[in-house]
């Protein structure tokens, strides 16, 4: 028997005005372990056998049987991309064991149309700040079966600090998805499309201060904000203590802040204008990505 660990960085998507475009993989962390082993298939959880469907699909080998177990360190339902490292984690230990048909271009691929967007799995793949141009179908949500997608990816600095309020509350992606309106007005596209424009040159350059007031939105913020009414008053305690911007992460209900100095002062500003019970994450951009430990030969193993 064989067993196989994948790291997996959480993420924050969107920032702000980068609708399932930018996203940043951040050094919290869930750890997914796959051991090729008799297993009770039906005991797999749905994420994780869609997964394992889509791959021995798509690289056309045999299907073998596992089991597996996720040591889980980033909160679910909250925007920090969750689903995504549980599914990255599969698929990237199951691709180990089947002797790497695919690479990891390829990997990110089919876990962005488990995922039915691209901009958690891409910088949870790559690791940095990461751009994605998704084409061959107009949108990632309406026809997965023919997504393709294009990454770029950034380094991002250690001096640039990310500033999670962790709410108690729970978000389904899909109810956050339903909310949006089908179209906003072009003043409002324009707006948003400067912001994500000036957000991803301030990274590319990381010229980070360049980043201070692009974080504003008009193609989900305002409509999610009726899921999470702390929502506005969050951003701007943020950018009172002196962060560069804040913004929901991914669809909520974490509210993400980017600072190059005083995060404590900016943790403690986000979670007072909460008034509402939450946690606090000060963290880094991790810039590694997924990372496959080497495999382990076992003599016996305990099955999950």
């Amino acid at each position: 028997m064989q067993q196989i660990t994948v790291r997996v960085p959480g993420s924050t998507s969107n920032l702000g005005p980068g609708f399932d475009c930018l996203g940043v993989a951040l050094r919290i962390h869930n750890s997914v372990t796959v051991i090729r082993s008799p297993s009770d298939e039906a005991s797999h959880s749905r994420i994780v056998s869609d997964a394992a469907q889509q791959f021995f699909k798509q690289t056309r080998r045999r299907a073998f049987s596992f089991s597996c177990s996720i040591a889980e360190r980033i909160p679910r339902c909250r925007g920090l991309g969750s689903s995504a490292t549980v599914r990255l984690g599969i698929l990237l230990g199951l691709n180990r064991l089947s002797g790497d048909p695919l690479d990891r271009l390829d990997v990110f691929r089919l876990c962005a149309e488990l995922e039915g967007h691209p901009d958690n799995a891409a910088p949870a793949s790559f690791g940095g700040f990461t751009v994605v141009k998704s084409y061959g179908s107009t949108s990632f949500a309406q026809d997965k079966r023919h997504m393709c997608a294009a990454v770029q990816r950034f380094e991002v600095a250690p001096r640039l600090h990310f500033v999670l309020l962790v709410p108690d509350l729970e978000i389904q992606t899909a109810r956050a998805r339903k909310i949006l309106p089908s179209k906003i007005s072009r003043v409002a596209a324009v707006e948003s499309c400067a912001n994500a424009c000036a957000v991803t040159a301030a990274f590319a350059s990381r010229d980070y201060e360049k980043m201070r007031g692009t974080f504003s939105d008009k193609f989900h913020q305002p409509f999610r904000a009726r899921l999470i009414p702390f929502l506005p008053r969050v951003i701007a305690a943020a950018e009172r203590a002196g962060a560069l911007g804040a913004f929901l992460s991914g669809s909520g209900s974490a509210i993400a802040a980017v600072t190059l100095e005083a995060p404590e002062k900016i943790a403690t500003a986000m979670a007072r204008a909460a008034a509402s019970p939450a946690a606090t994450i000060i963290t880094r951009a991790d810039n590694r990505g997924a990372q496959v430990l080497p495999i382990r030969r076992l003599s016996s193993a305990i099955h999950y």
